[in-house]
């Protein structure tokens, strides 16, 4: 679709928009319910879906290493809160958002790897390549601008124009003069955002974002009228300006993400969000581990991203220690590893994975490599276990970050079932083998897959990730 047609979509759509405000309330804790992004599997439908996973992971992983910005524009112009978590039939987990005087309820994908908030938006959103599981691309939920009465358009000189585009944004909106005063009728331009297997394009609003108990105003988020392979809204829970955490003003979230059944089950989980300091303190259960900055100064993208210290994957006991030159981010931003609620599978560059592979294939040489499997699923190691699947012992992993934290994965973390028969496949994944190899950008991605039924908490006042096997599961 040609830019101009968006921007007189663009243009079209202010005109419905009202302006207002409501007051601010302020409570301690939100708690939202989680959920996996997938029908409930059949046996014979899970092979597809571990093959989409693995494709769309490195199609992400891809994006995360090669993003230059999050945000482009046309070249033409103790408070505590929880909320739900839902498993998704694509991969990811979704949770639900209020938007708007009155209230509109939005589904929005959790994505640690990004962080604009934006929704479907207007009668007129289109999604092209939005043929999902259990999700007819016409019938998306849009926010609908002018049923709100809180709803207003972004200005030029407005500072949260320049959490997208940078502090020069003036310079660069149309017809806007920064010696003059004919900035202040001009609108933030329209942007574009770039994600692994999609992108999405709209405008941006503030908007009024409401919890029990608590409005935040003046919210910024995108008002999206055109995407592709997007099958809902996305929160983005990164480290910029423009993130949900950031705009929120968290000390602390935490999730605990449900295991995949690849389905869109009503089941649940809660994301936890923390607004008031608790100092030092550490969750009981927890262990934890140092964020770090990309060194970076080129790529503000990199900046986004939460990085911890991967220092070895031990496999069976046996430590694959990760090569100095990619366990940390370079001056040119390049290694490291990050953690992304937005991937399914963790991506490892190759040089990490063939140490990793190798050791597994050592351990595991009694049992016969299932090269064909491997060959259509897009994953890269499967071995057939026939006949003793209900007996075998597979090689225990740990990641053992700086600190000595050590996150010890339950096998289903790691390893699935493939096909119809007793094919095990490791939920790993690198370049060369569905996808080119690629290099540059975080070296490592840790996925959703692999956070399953654990208690993962981004403790941002202390700076420091933390981690603990908890059941995700709500008792009755």
């Amino acid at each position: 679709m040609a830019y101009p047609y968006i921007l007189i979509i663009l243009s079209l759509l202010s005109f419905l928009l009202t302006f207002s405000s409501s007051n601010v309330l302020n409570p301690n804790t939100i708690t939202l319910p989680l959920s996996p992004l997938s029908p409930k599997s059949q046996s014979s439908d899970l092979f597809h879906s571990l093959k989409t996973a693995a494709t769309s992971s490195l199609s992400r992983a891809h994006h995360l290493k090669t993003q230059k910005t999050n945000h482009k524009s046309p070249k033409s112009s103790s408070s505590i809160t929880n909320t739900q978590i839902f498993s998704k039939s694509y991969g990811g987990y979704s949770i639900n958002l209020n938007f708007g005087t009155p209230s509109q309820t939005l589904s929005f994908v959790l994505d640690t790897g990004s962080s604009l908030v934006w929704f479907p938006c207007s009668s007129h959103y289109l999604c092209s390549n939005c043929n999902f599981p259990n999700i007819n691309p016409t019938k998306i939920p849009s926010f609908i601008a002018k049923n709100s009465s809180s709803s207003k358009i972004l200005g030029c000189t407005n500072s949260k124009c320049g959490y997208i585009f940078g502090p020069d944004i003036e310079s660069r909106c149309g017809d806007c003069n920064p010696k003059t005063e004919n900035c202040n009728s001009t609108t933030c331009p329209a942007y574009i955002v770039q994600y692994g297997l999609g992108s999405t394009i709209g405008f941006l609003l503030l908007e009024n974002l409401n919890f029990p108990g608590k409005t935040v105003q003046d919210f910024l988020v995108g008002c999206s009228i055109v995407s592709t392979r997007q099958p809902s809204g996305i929160a983005g829970f990164g480290r910029g300006e423009d993130s949900l955490p950031s705009q929120m003003g968290l000390k602390r979230f935490s999730y605990c993400l449900l295991s995949h059944q690849f389905d869109d089950s009503p089941e649940n989980s809660n994301l936890v969000l923390q607004v008031s300091s608790t100092g030092d303190t550490k969750t009981k259960g927890l262990s934890y581990t140092p964020f770090r900055k990309n060194p970076s100064t080129n790529n503000t993208a990199f900046l986004e991203y939460y990085y911890v210290n991967l220092r070895s994957i031990a496999i069976g006991g046996k430590r694959v220690k990760i090569p100095l030159t990619v366990s940390e981010p370079g001056i040119d931003g390049n290694g490291g590893t990050i953690v992304d609620s937005g991937s399914t599978f963790t991506f490892m560059e190759k040089e990490i994975f063939d140490l990793v592979s190798k050791e597994f294939e050592k351990q595991l040489k009694n049992f016969t490599r299932a090269k064909e499997v491997e060959e259509t699923s897009g994953l890269s190691l499967c071995f057939d276990f026939t006949g003793v699947i209900k007996t075998v012992s597979l090689p225990e992993v740990v990641f053992q970050f700086k600190g000595g934290a050590k996150m010890k994965l339950p096998v289903e973390n790691y390893f699935s079932l493939v096909g119809e028969g007793d094919v095990v496949c490791l939920t790993f994944v690198t370049d060369g083998v569905s996808a080119p190899e690629r290099s540059g950008g975080p070296a490592i991605i840790l996925g959703n897959y692999q956070q399953q039924n654990f208690n993962v908490e981004y403790d941002l006042e202390n700076d420091r990730f933390g981690f603990g096997p908890q059941s995700c599961q709500k008792s009755a």
